[in-house]
């Protein structure tokens, strides 16, 4: 094996798909890219990492909510571009033609072209990581949608495709709780 920086390892270790997390700040809806994401346990418990230098941060901490809404691949050019302006400034789900669904449990808007939309109230803030830890309250999936691939940041401005997949399901379900 070669020897790598260790500043770059955390690309060995990218969690799961890039999603879009959505803000109200009871004046204007806001959309923030995020490849930083953690499910826990066999349960709606998120946690996603971010900090005062996105502008959605402080709607996220006024408000005490959020959606996660997970893209799929067609949505790629969307997914840079949110992540790459600030709501400061721009009007996202304008700008990249993305619609605005209203929740049912959240201020923050679903978005219509994603896979998935999650409704989130926040459960906790750990400072020092600059980790959010979201409950989710309610979860949409849209399966009339064709393309169903996400899509997962490298960290280096590259990303990997969902693939084919593998069922071991009769392997595992004694192996997990509840026969999840």
């Amino acid at each position: 094996m070669k020897k790598m920086q260790i500043s770059k390892a955390f690309t060995l270790l990218e969690p799961g798909p890039v999603v879009f997390i959505t803000t109200n700040d009871e004046e204007k809806n806001n959309i923030m890219t995020i490849s930083w994401t953690m499910v826990t346990d066999f349960s709606p418990i998120f946690a996603i990492t971010t900090g005062p230098w996105n502008y959605s941060y402080a709607a996220l901490r006024k408000s005490g909510e959020c959606v996660i809404a997970i893209p799929t691949v067609d949505l790629i050019d969307q997914v840079v571009g949110v992540g790459t302006c600030s709501g400061a400034d721009t009007d996202k789900f304008e700008k990249f033609g993305l619609t605005a669904v209203k929740g049912k449990h959240v201020r923050s808007p679903l978005i219509k072209e994603c896979l998935a939309n999650i409704e989130c109230k926040v459960i906790d803030i750990v400072e020092n990581h600059n980790i959010v830890v979201l409950e989710g309250v309610a979860a949409y999936f849209d399966s009339s949608r064709k393309e169903k691939r996400t899509i997962h940041a490298i960290g280096d401005g590259t990303f990997v495709v969902d693939g084919r997949k593998l069922d071991r399901r009769k392997m595992m379900r004694s192996k997990l709780p509840n026969g999840v």
